[in-house]
């Protein structure tokens, strides 16, 4: 009997011993899976970090790069992001779209090459992060000098060139519902035409979407670089937004292009590059682009008048500034810019500039 609960009591501590080693064995697994585990999670919370730093924080520009019909390239192309000269990102298009991601603000410059194309280069200001979009559109090898020297632009098809044609009149007529509806049936027909493209521009203009209209005439100014009117049309919608520095290389290219094309509305042009000369200070330069717009509109267009006069007063030519604005009154009197020009010739009175503001 003896023997026997000995040899009950040595199984039993046998068993023990045998639940002893597999508790001792399983705490031993799990110190060394958790060895296991633990770097990847730390891994993973940092890659996290990371992560969220390159797309929470920072800014995914989505680029489309444009052949010279204005759509999608179809063949890859080479887009570089460079904050001054240093390269900031790089990535090759796919069905011409190409995204970039930064962690900076600030101003950039896109660069895209491709194969059988121009390079192409667009600034780019980044002030906010989340994402941003933008297009550059590129020009074949060989092809501008044939576009400039001949004169000639992309030909619309019939319907497309009836819709733009209505739209336009439209728009000279200030019937903003025909327009709107004619040019979007020519946007639609022909979105990479560099004319329906300015119409688009003109009647965003004319409705007040200044950034809508600077975005839409970049693109026909990229596509066509010998378009005067859209570059005069940029530079007025760059002025409007009070973007004056930017509104002059337009607005020069587009005096520059009249000059040679010999159109007979550069006057606008005229006075939107003296009006940002003037807010930049540029007053003499400012006196002789008014002066310039006002002969080319024939003294017909009230806010030339009134640039003219206030160029005139900030160089201090008080009395041909009166005279201005007495002739303006004469011929004028019943426009509501009439009230500006009274009280601008009491103004010279009252401070002693002139000797009368009567006409």
């Amino acid at each position: 009997m003896p023997r026997i609960y000995a040899g009950a009591d040595s199984r039993r501590g046998r068993k023990r011993a045998v639940r002893s080693a597999k508790r001792g064995f399983a705490r031993l697994f799990a110190v060394f899976v958790c060895g296991l585990i633990l770097p990847f999670v730390v891994f993973s919370q940092d890659n996290g970090t990371a992560e969220k730093e390159t797309f929470g924080n920072g800014v995914a520009i989505s680029v489309t790069v444009h052949d010279d019909s204005g759509a999608p390239i179809p063949s890859p192309a080479t887009v570089k992001l460079l904050r001054g000269t240093v390269p900031a990102a790089q990535a090759e298009t796919s069905r011409g779209i190409a995204v970039l991601i930064v962690n900076k603000l600030g101003e950039f410059t896109l660069v895209v090459d491709a194969p059988g194309f121009r390079e192409a280069q667009k600034d780019l200001s980044i002030g906010a992060t989340g994402s941003a979009q933008a297009d550059i559109f590129l020009q074949r090898a060989g092809g501008l000098e044939k576009t400039t020297a001949s004169g000639t632009r992309p030909i619309l098809a019939p319907k497309a060139k009836e819709a733009l044609d209505k739209g336009l009149a439209a728009l000279s007529a200030d019937k903003m519902g025909e327009a709107e509806k004619q040019i979007a049936q020519a946007m639609k027909l022909a979105p990479g035409n560099p004319d329906v493209l300015y119409a688009q521009g003109a009647l965003f203009i004319k409705g007040g979407k200044w950034s809508e209209a600077q975005s839409v005439l970049e693109k026909a100014t990229q596509i066509d670089p010998s378009h005067a009117r859209a570059f005069a049309a940029l530079g007025m919608a760059l002025c409007d937004q009070g973007k004056y520095e930017a509104a002059i290389a337009p607005l020069e290219k587009s005096l520059q292009l009249d000059g040679t094309e010999g159109s007979s509305r550069s006057w606008e042009a005229q006075w939107a590059l003296a009006k940002a000369r003037y807010e930049r200070g540029e007053y003499s330069e400012a006196a002789a682009l008014s002066q310039a717009a006002l002969t080319g509109a024939n003294g017909k267009e009230p806010k030339i008048v009134l640039l003219r006069a206030q160029t005139l007063t900030a160089i201090g030519a008080y009395d041909e500034a009166a005279l201005v604005l007495k002739e303006f009154l004469r011929a004028n009197g019943d426009r509501k810019e009439a009230a500006t020009a009274r009280r601008w010739l009491e103004n010279l009175t009252r401070d002693g500039k002139i000797q009368t503001a009567k006409n």
